[in-house]
């Protein structure tokens, strides 16, 4: 299983956390950078991969709502895709 740790403190923008999960994941080139990019790969993943978020507190004080909504669509596809599993801690 691949683990992926994200950190929340390092996400200060939209366009950093874009940024950071791309990285982090190791998304394509062609990773659109919002929301919906995010869940299209998110829901195509096909290895077991575990990811865990820290400093939800900083995301959501950096990103306010979009914070949340970054959230909901890791929650989302987790529950979508047997292959991920995403906590917070």
């Amino acid at each position: 299983m691949e683990k992926i740790m994200l950190d929340g403190s390092k996400m200060t923008s939209k366009s950093t956390a874009h940024k950071y999960i791309k990285e982090a994941l190791n998304f394509p080139i062609y990773y659109g950078e919002n929301l919906d990019a995010l869940w299209d790969m998110l829901s195509t993943i096909s290895i077991p991969t575990s990811i865990y978020l820290t400093n939800e507190d900083k995301l959501k004080e950096n990103l306010g709502e979009y914070g949340e909504l970054f959230i909901d669509v890791f929650q989302e596809a987790s529950c979508d895709n047997d292959n991920i599993c995403f906590s917070i801690g």
